[in-house]
């Protein structure tokens, strides 16, 4: 499947003359690198690793790094490879709790453009779970089951100066994103991870959402396959502070 995206990559900068003129050599080594060499990779894959997780993974890094271009190349194959419009809409809606709607806009309106050229009819179906009655208890049971009981509570605790941004995070970023339908409590913590560690500056969000992670099934193996495949999208600095923080995560388990 990912030699379609090799596919597409060439034809974007065979399209584009000044990319295919002026940087050739390096059109060629990252193909090479980033479609086959981590792709085929041993250490950089996992049983659970399929075409499609490794795309949503992408998906979420690329929104981290705000690679908008290298999004709308990789949206179709992340289609060719099973992954569905609602769930790459969901992919982008959870990414507002952890960038901020200033950096998902762009994303959203480029997923939207996408979408309508394969006909596929807009809005998609609701995918909400949850009543405005509702959400915070909601909220706070998926901090629960992804963190420990040690979330019981959250919400009203912590200075009381600060406590909103608490209520907040149960509220809004579990009980309105968490508990939505189109993807499952491990992929949403799996993308989490892809949009924290792609960001950067994040690394103790990171390091609890690593030990969340293996809490919710994904193990340490798997976090490094994850982290292995995004390379290529987010850098070194930034893949070296994610395995760090997965390390870490491991170590407490």
């Amino acid at each position: 499947m990912f030699d379609e995206l090799k596919s597409r990559m060439n034809k974007f900068w065979n399209d584009d003359r000044t990319l295919a003129q002026t940087d050739p050599e390096f059109v060629e080594l990252f193909s090479n690198f980033a479609y086959d060499e981590v792709v085929n990779e041993p250490g950089a894959n996992h049983p659970d690793l399929d075409d499609s997780t490794r795309s949503m993974a992408i998906l979420a890094a690329l929104i981290g790094c705000q690679g908008l271009d290298d999004f709308e190349l990789m949206v179709p194959v992340a289609f060719e490879s099973g992954v569905g419009a609602v769930q790459v809409k969901e992919i982008v809606y959870q990414a507002v709790a952890y960038l901020g709607f200033g950096r998902v806009l762009p994303f959203l309106k480029k997923t939207n453009e996408i979408l309508e050229a394969k006909n596929i009819h807009l809005p998609l179906e609701p995918q909400s779970t949850t009543t405005p009655e509702t959400r915070a208890e909601a909220g706070e049971q998926a901090q629960i089951d992804i963190f420990g009981e040690r979330m019981r509570g959250f919400a009203q605790s912590g200075p009381e100066k600060t406590r909103h941004i608490n209520k907040w995070l149960a509220g809004n970023c579990f009980g309105d994103y968490y508990t939505r339908g189109g993807l499952d409590t491990r992929r949403r913590e799996m993308i989490t991870l892809c949009f924290l560690a792609a960001q950067g500056g994040c690394e103790p969000q990171l390091t609890s959402h690593a030990a969340a992670n293996m809490r919710v099934g994904n193990d340490e193996r798997f976090l490094i396959a994850v982290v292995s495949q995004c390379t290529p999208y987010i850098g070194y600095p930034r893949t070296l502070n994610a395995l760090r923080c997965i390390a870490d995560a491991a170590a407490k388990a």
